[in-house]
């Protein structure tokens, strides 16, 4: 689960440039729980089928919207797991084909990056910025053995 401070920004970044769907979407008084993940059926998925794979799947992002935070021009954010090395949280990661074709897509999109391909000595490896500062590494899906 990853705080977020604006679900429009949040959700039009993992959906239009990660390529995840919205599976659901849980309102409570004082907060927004929104349930992201690839579609790997090959098909569009119904509402009702979004809904009840949501826990079935190899791999669900939840976001967080406490309400209120994306209107208060004094929220100075979540913290990323990273300003402060040892304390827990790190990164997320996601799969895909060509790493360099889709950090040249990102790039394109205007991303941040906090590391290129051709940066350091792990070169096929990336890591870009969601909205919220999140770093999310980039690698291939190939099989290794």
């Amino acid at each position: 689960m990853l705080r977020i401070k604006d679900p429009k920004v949040s959700l039009a970044f993992y959906q239009d440039v990660i390529g995840m769907e919205l599976l659901s979407e849980k309102k409570f008084s004082d907060f927004t729980l929104y349930f992201l993940a690839f579609n790997h059926e090959g098909r569009d998925l119904t509402a009702e089928e979004m809904e009840s794979s949501r826990f079935a799947r190899e791999g669900i992002l939840e976001l967080t919207h406490n309400h209120g935070t994306e209107s208060d021009p004094d929220f100075k954010g979540y913290a990323n797991g990273n300003s402060d090395p040892g304390r827990g949280f790190g990164h997320i990661a996601i799969t895909v084909d060509d790493v360099e074709t889709s950090c040249a897509r990102f790039e394109a999109l205007g991303v941040p990056f906090k590391k290129k391909p051709s940066d350091g000595k792990m070169r096929h490896i990336a890591f870009i910025l969601d909205p919220d500062g999140y770093w999310i590494e980039v690698v291939p899906n190939r099989l290794t053995l």
